[in-house]
């Protein structure tokens, strides 16, 4: 019974207060999910606009965004990351290629199949630079990265294909002038711009928000294109399977290394990039085997954007932790 004269709190409810709570702790997770649910929804609209350059134009102006936010003198330490920078590239080429492979096993021999198994030759997510910042690691060996990885499935893509599907009709030269366009030139403009005109806090603020936004609208274009059905449950099956091992794969080659390195690690790693996937699970065994990668775009950006905000906010807990003597 109240004290005369007081007023009784209202009785918060805990299942709200812990939505509230994760939503705060998980901002870019929450866009990412939304943006998913209308992508599912409204598919024509959103369809079109992929299939006018849509995806190609949001990635470039990803790549421009989270350039602004590295500073010049993370390229400086690059050189110094150049052993984790190896191992990465060296297990995109050999050991996240037998790893599809073995999970595509999951799935009826097929185009969708032959789809599972595009993951593993891809190169790492475009996304995975603007993740990894937002975590707080090396955006720059993030990069870097994401430059060597590409030259990497121009160069051993097209034969690796050849082998796992018998055929293989992938054109390297087409790969790499569109990864020019999306990739290596707003990379470049970013860098160039931060390292001539002075970032505020502010301006970095605004490219981190763009960047989260991109990453948003690209989950609803690519959701689009997804049409779910009682066979694709094996698809995701192989897909989570790809997923899990290459997270592990990237906590063990950036397990000696400091935090922020580590954290670019993980997240280049196990994060591949499903629009080149797509386009060469399309070369070698037509449009059908294309399918499984907007699932899997799915599943990799809401793991990428999962994965920022856990990291973020345990480098956060640690600060605040005092350390007992």
């Amino acid at each position: 019974m109240p004290v005369p004269g007081t007023t009784r709190e209202p009785r918060l409810n805990p299942v709200r207060t812990r939505l509230r709570q994760t939503i705060a702790g998980f901002p870019e997770l929450t866009v990412v999910l939304v943006a998913a649910a209308i992508g599912l929804s409204v598919q024509s609209p959103l369809a079109w606009l992929d299939g006018h350059q849509g995806i190609n134009t949001l990635l470039a102006i990803l790549v421009f965004a989270t350039a602004i936010t590295i500073e010049p003198a993370a390229l400086g330490r690059l050189p110094a990351t150049w052993r984790p920078l190896g191992g990465v590239l060296v297990a995109g080429m050999t050991v996240l290629p037998a790893l599809s492979w073995a999970a595509s096993r999951v799935v009826t021999a097929g185009s969708l199949r032959n789809g599972v198994l595009a993951v593993g030759l891809a190169p790492c997510e475009i996304a995975s630079v603007a993740t990894t910042a937002m975590a707080g690691g090396e955006a720059a060996l993030a990069a870097g990265v994401l430059v060597g990885s590409t030259v990497a499935t121009v160069a051993v893509a097209g034969p690796i294909l050849s082998l796992e599907v018998g055929h293989a009709g992938v054109h390297p030269g087409h790969i790499a002038a569109n990864l020019a366009l999306v990739v290596v030139l707003p990379l470049v403009v970013g860098l160039l711009v931060r390292s001539v005109v002075p970032v505020g806090p502010r301006a970095e603020r605004a490219a981190g928000t763009t960047a989260t936004l991109t990453v948003a609208a690209l989950m609803a274009l690519i959701a689009a294109e997804v049409h779910l059905s009682v066979r694709y449950l094996a698809v995701a099956g192989a897909l989570v399977i790809f997923l899990v091992g290459s997270a592990g794969l990237g906590k063990l080659i950036g397990a000696r290394s400091g935090q922020p390195v580590a954290t670019a690690v993980l997240l280049t790693t196990s994060m591949r990039d499903f629009a080149i996937a797509a386009g060469l699970a399309t070369a070698a065994s037509g449009t059908t085997a294309a399918a499984p990668l907007g699932l899997y775009g799915i599943f990799v950006l809401v793991w990428g954007m999962a994965a920022a905000g856990m990291l973020r906010r345990r480098d956060a807990t640690t600060v605040r932790t005092p350390v007992v003597r």
